[in-house]
Formats: structure tokens, C-alpha cells, sequence
């Protein structure tokens, strides 16, 4: 797909990894949306920093990905402002450090809320863009995942969960879209300065860095620049790339 002029909805677009997301596609010529949950001010920086730097269209949008007709009017609102919506990045994600052991610590609540932002949230975000891009007959959805999906690891069980289902979702959604619509996933490893990180024990952290064969965390730019060939692809779709420093093989 020709990136130049297209419209990307990034969700979490504010967080250490959407916001090297957005800069990556943003030096395509792709026009964003930075989708937050909380955290407007930050937002807004990064829609003013890509507009001015880039000389595209950017602008902060609110949502909770976990409230049905919050995302409906989301995806109306960045299709009326940009007049179209080609990508969506579903980068937006919730957790907390609850060791595998402790299953009274995992608590139902926390397994819900854990699985409504970083399961059913993009769920939700995927069938609200599908019918918009499937009328503009083409489109490109690209979910972020972890290697926590693919390997019993991570900050929780119900954190490990919720990204394993984001990998088959994305196999099924490959599946549901095609042809208009390709659906593919990235599966960062431990990432250096992200939400995520910040919510993680320090014990967690150098245990994920010395898992790896490099002995280092995984690069963001690494993962914006592979949601940058999965938004271009032409024939790739229901693939998960991983990028961990050589931590899982799959």
C-alpha cells in the first residue's frame, strides 16, 4: 500500500512505543491519529510535534477502548476529521506485575480489566474500522502484541493470556478481512521506557534482559519500523513478527 496520504489510527499513541509508532509512519506521509486514554497533554504534544516535523496531519483523540460506543464514535470522529482511515495500530495495552504463583493475587477483576484493554479493546477497534475499510477497498491493521503470547512468561498469566489471544485474533482476523483488509502482529519483547516497563519490578526486567541471546532489552524503533512494512505489504497477512532480542523462537 502506497503510505503517502493514508490515515493511521494509533491507539496508545502517546506511550514510549506508539509514539516512535507514529514518528515512523508520520515520515512516510502518513497522516495520524494519536489515540489516548487519559493523558491529553501528552497527546497533543506528540499530534504538534508530527504536524510540525513531518508537515502532515496529526491530532489527539480520546477513547476508552473499553466502552463499545466510545470506540464507534472514535473511528466516526477520525474518519470525519481525515476523510478516510487506512491503518489502524492497535498499541494501546494495560498490565500489572502479578507473579504466575500468586493466583489469589490475580484477582477476577484484574483478569477482566486486563483482558478488556488488551483483548477486547482491539476486538472492538478492529470491527468498528473493518467496514470502512473494506468501502475504501483497502486497509491495514497491525496489532501489537508480546512475547509473553507465545511463551508462558510476562508481568501475569492474565497479561500472557490476553497477547496470546491478540496473536490468534489476528490470524482470524487475517482470515475474516482478506482481501481488502491485511491483518498482522508485532511481538515486542521487553521494552526500555513504556508503560508497561514502568509497571514492572526491577527483579522482572533484568530477568527478561539476560533471558535473551543478546542479553538486552528489544529496540522500539525495531517494532515501529516493522508496523511500517506490515502497513505497506502486499501479500503479508495473519503473521506475527517477534522482536525480543532473541528471546522466543517461533
Amino acid at each position: 500500500m502506497d503510505l503517502r496520504g493514508a490515515v493511521a489510527l494509533v491507539t496508545g499513541g502517546n506511550g514510549g512505543l506508539g509514539q516512535r509508532i507514529c514518528h515512523a509512519l508520520a515520515k512516510e506521509g502518513v497522516h495520524i491519529a494519536v489515540m489516548y486514554a487519559k493523558s491529553r497533554d501528552q497527546a497533543e504534544g506528540v499530534a504538534r510535534e508530527l504536524s510540525s516535523g513531518f508537515q502532515i496531519n496529526a491530532a489527539a483523540f480520546a477513547c476508552d477502548i473499553t466502552d463499545g460506543a466510545a470506540v464507534e464514535r472514535l473511528v466516526g470522529d477520525v474518519t470525519k476529521h481525515f476523510g478516510r482511515l487506512d491503518i489502524l495500530v492497535n498499541d494501546a495495552a494495560y498490565n500489572k506485575a502479578i507473579p504466575f504463583t500468586d493466583l489469589d493475587g490475580l484477582t477476577l477483576d484484574e483478569w477482566d480489566k486486563i483482558m478488556s484493554v488488551n483483548l477486547t479493546g482491539p476486538m472492538r477497534l478492529i470491527k468498528a474500522v473493518a467496514p470502512v475499510m473494506k468501502t475504501q477497498g483497502n486497509g491495514r491493521i497491525v496489532n501489537i502484541a508480546s512475547g509473553a503470547g507465545l511463551s508462558p512468561t510476562g508481568s501475569s498469566i492474565a497479561y500472557a493470556v490476553s497477547k496470546a489471544g491478540l496473536i490468534h485474533l489476528t490470524r482470524c482476523m487475517a482470515v475474516g478481512l482478506a482481501p481488502e483488509t491485511l491483518v498482522n502482529c508485532v511481538a515486542p519483547g521487553l521494552l526500555e521506557g513504556t508503560r508497561a516497563t514502568a509497571n514492572l519490578k526491577s527483579e522482572q526486567i533484568e530477568r527478561a534482559s539476560a533471558a535473551s541471546v543478546l542479553k538486552k532489552p528489544a529496540d522500539k524503533d525495531d517494532c515501529a519500523d516493522m508496523v511500517v512494512t506490515m502497513c505497506r505489504t502486499e501479500t503479508m497477512t495473519g503473521q506475527t513478527v517477534v522482536i525480543d532480542a532473541g528471546r522466543v523462537f517461533h
